[in-house]
């Protein structure tokens, strides 16, 4: 059974930093797609970062380009989301997502975790 854990939220002020972790189990994150979602409410979850299988190639939304970096650590099944220049519109609830058996494209993501909330002030 797959189950990713995510951890690392919390609030900041504008331009700040943070960096999400996602602790996976039941699944193997250098042989999987594997990436970040996040929804306010009222809208509807978009993904911001996913990284292929094997190569360690990337993917993100516009609004997450030079600012949103994704990485995972093989050895420790993880999956990591580093967050920089932060601002208010990136406040909302992030999730740690996976592709069990389809391509790596965000309409094939079907496993989350619980999300953590990350809160940016001005």
């Amino acid at each position: 059974q797959v189950q990713l854990v995510e951890s690392g939220g919390g609030s900041v002020q504008t331009g700040g930093s943070l960096r999400l972790s996602c602790a996976v189990s039941g699944h193997t994150v250098s042989s999987n797609c594997m990436g970040w979602f996040r929804q306010v409410p009222g809208k509807e979850r978009e993904g911001v970062a996913r990284i292929y299988p094997g190569d360690k190639s990337t993917a993100y939304t516009d609004s997450a380009k030079g600012r949103l970096t994704i990485s995972r650590d093989n050895a420790k099944n993880m999956v990591f989301l580093q967050m920089d220049n932060l601002n208010p519109e990136d406040s909302a609830m992030y999730y740690c997502a996976t592709v069990v058996r389809g391509l790596c494209v965000w309409s094939s993501f079907n496993h989350f975790g619980q999300g953590t909330q990350v809160t940016v002030s001005s």
